[in-house]
């Protein structure tokens, strides 16, 4: 694997850890809880005019784009083990820009699929 492939498949699990903080912003906002609690379609309005559900919808399919590039000049099975890499991405990112906290047991549980990421790709 090449230094481009590999900032590809890079750039692909970034893009879903953005989507996945985005998304969840979004889905915390208080016009989108309110609207949840009412009607469905007031609901489906509200989250699609969220800009950032709008954002992590755009960050997965650009997400998505990348991997097909990924996936037209490598073997999956030599790409995918670097999707485990966003666990790690997901967990920093939450802590650092929703607040949640960063846990021993998450540490600990995201170490051991990172651990059995670098197994899979040996």
């Amino acid at each position: 694997m090449n230094l481009l492939i590999l900032s590809f498949i890079l750039t692909s699990v970034f893009l879903s850890v953005v989507a996945q903080i985005l998304l969840k912003h979004g889905m915390s906002n208080s016009n989108v809880q309110t609207a949840l609690e009412l009607d469905a379609l007031n609901a489906v309005i509200t989250i699609f005019t969220n800009i950032s559900v709008l954002g992590g919808l755009a960050a997965y399919v650009s997400s998505a784009g990348v991997w097909l590039l990924v996936l037209s000049k490598i073997d999956v099975s030599k790409a995918y083990p670097f999707v485990g890499i966003g666990f790690i991405g997901t967990m920093m990112f939450a802590h650092w820009f929703l607040n949640e906290p960063l846990t021993l047991t998450k540490v600990l549980g995201t170490s051991l699929v990172l651990l059995g990421v670098l197994l899979i790709s040996q």
